[in-house]
């Protein structure tokens, strides 16, 4: 069906991730590939002042050891890539720089907050350039 997956997972929700990549494993062509995805976010100027100096390098190391570790408890065959920056920007870059056909990305139930602010899969769906499916 599908020869390259975007599957971008929030490190807090691992379940979810853990979730979407069994789907994805479902969907993929003999010979595809997966890109499992997470990314940190930035910290705007202003707060990383009062951080820690290795708050994001502590982050990336976290992101990458969860992801291998879904990688392995799953046993689906994927490539980890982490990134940073804004989550919906950086997943729609990986799924144009990769050539994604599909992106697969969990989504909570919404809020009245994401009716002015918009989530991350709202923000993923809306300017994609593949398909993608959204998993509650």
């Amino acid at each position: 069906m599908y020869t390259k997956i975007i599957v971008p997972v929030d490190c807090g929700a691992l379940d979810k991730g853990e979730k979407i990549l069994r789907k994805a494993a479902t969907l993929l062509d003999a010979g595809g590939q997966i890109v499992l995805l997470t990314v940190v976010e930035d910290m705007p100027g202003y707060l990383a002042i009062d951080l820690p100096v290795d708050i994001i390098e502590n982050a990336i190391k976290d992101g990458r050891s969860k992801l291998v570790e879904l990688k392995e408890k799953t046993g689906i065959d994927a490539r980890v890539e982490l990134r940073s920056g804004a989550p919906a920007r950086e997943i729609l870059a990986a799924a144009h720089e990769h050539g994604a056909d599909l992106i697969i990305i969990a989504s909570h139930v919404p809020d009245l907050a994401n009716y002015f602010i918009g989530a991350t899969a709202d923000r993923v769906v809306r300017h994609s350039k593949c398909s993608v499916l959204v998993d509650r």
